[in-house]
């Protein structure tokens, strides 16, 4: 029998097709006070399988970043499809979390940012202090956002002798780290909690305040191979949590300290909320990171997008373009690279549910 395709071309679709999947379970959700691309209503969805007071919690989260929503709703989709998984989460006594669309403003609108012009995944600073510097970005800052598009020879020639100077690992740590002093720019933190944030907090604490094992895969696409899912060490620097990931992951993991990971060192990680809102949870987690296009093909939608939001003009004739690459750059639509998102979302959650299983 065949099933129904699990991914969607647009954000309303994804969210009816992850409803639809979701039927049966605990379901929730937690309305976005704006409106989508087409006036849609937006909201981040939670649905819960397994019993609240569960020992062990896995969650699986997509669209941290938008419109790499695709891909993760996609794999949430199948997953809440898979029959065989659920069964082996309920005899592991596993509870299983699927948060859809954590950015859905960014989803419906095919951008990585919140709608406050946020990177989610770099808004998670203690905002009560001074955020992070980074010169380096300070530096690039006029060249990868140019007045005019598209940029011109010697504007990339700067950011290539950046490159040459210090090193390819440190240019993209520069521009992807995170930066906390260019609103319009690329990887921007923002400077207060966001919606997404203080909703993904609350989240967190309705449902993993008293599970003592908690796992998280949070999914994300636009690095590394194309169709490759790398598994991206995501919690705190200590043994402890890396002993675990390992146990549950096995050890194809990879880390940003130590340049294993295609992903740069970041500031203001979601994983950050676990240890404020979960304290009581022996945690581990990954972001599980699915490869698209080159990365200099990724990077210059990132720019290119960023450039005509900077414009805010509702009716600039670059939108549908710049729509339609970052969608290119963020999700592969053919039969071969969504059928490898979800054999791998699957075989990370089937190795999670094991390894906390035996941790016990």
């Amino acid at each position: 029998m065949s099933h129904p395709e699990p991914f969607a071309r647009t954000y309303a679709e994804a969210r009816a097709k992850f409803l639809a999947a979701a039927a049966g379970t605990h379901l929730e959700s937690h309305p976005e006070p704006l409106r989508g691309v087409e006036l849609e209503p937006l909201a981040m969805d939670v649905a819960r399988i397994g019993a609240d007071d569960a020992d062990a919690l896995l969650i699986v989260s997509s669209g941290c970043h938008g419109v790499e929503g695709y891909c993760g709703s996609g794999a949430q989709v199948a997953l809440l499809g898979d029959e065989d998984l659920r069964a082996q989460a309920r005899r592991a006594g596993v509870a299983l979390l699927f948060i859809h669309a954590l950015n859905p403003w960014g989803f419906s609108f095919d951008r990585r940012v919140t709608h406050e012009g946020v990177d989610l995944n770099r808004n998670f600073i203690d905002f009560r202090r001074a955020p992070p510097g980074n010169p380096g970005y300070d530096y690039l800052a006029p060249f990868l956002l140019p007045a005019h598009w598209p940029p011109g020879a010697d504007n990339e020639r700067q950011m290539l002798a950046y490159g040459a100077a210090h090193g390819p690992a440190a240019l993209q740590t520069a521009i992807s780290a995170g930066q906390y002093r260019h609103p319009d720019g690329v990887f921007y933190g923002g400077h207060a909690p966001t919606w997404s944030q203080q909703t993904l907090r609350l989240v967190l604490r309705q449902h993993a305040s008293l599970c003592r094992l908690l796992g998280w895969i949070d999914l994300h696409s636009g690095l590394g191979e194309s169709g490759v899912g790398e598994r991206i060490f995501s919690a705190r620097d200590e043994d402890g949590a890396k002993h675990r990931a390992k146990a549950w992951w096995g050890n194809r993991i990879t880390f940003t300290d130590d340049g294993s990971s295609t992903s740069s060192d970041l500031h203001g990680n979601m994983w950050h909320a676990v240890y404020d809102e979960c304290p009581q949870a022996e945690y581990a987690g990954i972001a599980l990171e699915f490869g698209t296009q080159p990365l200099e093909s990724v990077l210059q939608a990132l720019r290119y997008d960023h450039w005509v939001a900077h414009r805010h003009d509702p009716q600039d004739e670059h939108l549908g373009a710049t729509r339609t690459l970052m969608r290119r750059a963020f999700f592969t639509d053919t039969p071969e690279w969504k059928q490898a998102v979800i054999t791998q979302t699957r075989a990370a959650a089937t190795q999670a549910i094991a390894g906390m299983a035996a941790w016990r």
